[in-house]
Formats: C-alpha cells, structure tokens, sequence
C-alpha cells in the first residue's frame, strides 16, 4: 500500500500480483482498477476484465459491478447489456448501492431486459434511500411524468427535492417545471 499511497504503480503492481494471483479478490479488483487506467501499466482493458472477472467469480461485489460497466460500455469485452445486467445485479444483490442504481436505469430504457418500470422504481428507490441523487431524480421523474405509477406531484416533489438538496441540477430544473 505505501508504493500505491506514493503513486509508483509499477511497484504496486510487482507486490500484489502474487497476491491476486492467489486469490486475494480486493487485489484483483485493484489490479484490474489499475490496468483501466494505465497506472503503472499500459492501460489494458482486457486485462481489467480478467482481474475483475477473477475476483467477480468469487462473489465480490466492488468486482461485479465493475464487470457490469465494463459489459455496459464495451471495454475489453465486447458490449453486452444483457451481461451487464447479471452482474450488475449480483452486485446489488449484495448491497452494492451503484449496482442498484444501474440496474435501474437498465430496467428504465429496457437495456439487457425488457423495460419494465416496476423493476426500475424497485432498485431506484433502494438506491435513492441510501442517498444516491440520480435515483432521487429518476423517481421523481416517474412520478412527475406518471412512467409505471400513477402521476403524484407531491411524490416527484419528494424525490426531486432530495435530489435538487444534493446538487443535481437536473432535479433543480425538473422542480422548476413542475411548480408552474
């Protein structure tokens, strides 16, 4: 960690090898964080999905999710939704909040599964009490527009507004919409 905490990747990348190599998960997942981005390394996104792949198989959260961006936006896999959807939910499954998040956007534009917005509020709303604004938002947003619930201004004003308390400016301007 002190080769990492100084920026000389190439050295944290010699010290944990061993270690992801011996199944060490959060190792993994930091290697394959480290090939992503080219720290200490040429960038290799083929090599960010083994690592994450390695370490996602044994059931670690931070490593699923990562595996479902990657499934998502095609980086070193080739772009498959409906695998970003599997491991997103293994992710949120176990709590991981941003898995939760994505899986409800997935489910909100149909992507990897049919669009279906009671799937979308669920993992919204359990993404949105934990205090992520862009599940806030997008709740807000189905209650204002009536997507899959009953149209509820007091409810988009709920959620907006929680959203709009954290920064999201989107949910700033949606609150302006809606008390016109």
């Amino acid at each position: 960690m002190e080769a990492y905490k100084r920026g000389d990747y190439a050295r944290t990348i010699e010290a944990w090898r061993p270690l992801a190599e011996r199944g060490d998960t959060l190792v993994q997942t930091n290697l394959g964080v480290l090939y992503g981005k080219g720290q200490g390394v040429e960038k290799d996104d083929e090599m960010a999905v083994h690592w994450f792949k390695k370490a996602a198989d044994q059931g670690f959260d931070i490593a699923q999710f990562n595996l479902g961006v990657r499934y998502h936006e095609g980086l070193g896999v080739e772009q498959d939704d409906r695998q970003a959807v599997k491991w997103f939910r293994k992710a949120a499954e176990q709590g991981h909040v941003e898995a939760k998040y994505n899986l409800g956007v997935m489910y909100m534009n149909g992507l990897g599964v049919p669009k279906d917005y009671t799937q979308s509020m669920k993992w919204f709303v359990m993404a949105a009490e934990r205090g992520v604004a862009d599940a806030q938002y997008n709740i807000g947003l189905m209650f204002k527009n009536g997507w899959g619930v009953e149209r509820d201004e007091k409810q988009a004003e709920k959620w907006l507004s929680q959203a709009a308390e954290q920064g999201n400016s989107l949910a700033s301007n949606a609150l302006l919409e809606l008390r016109k």
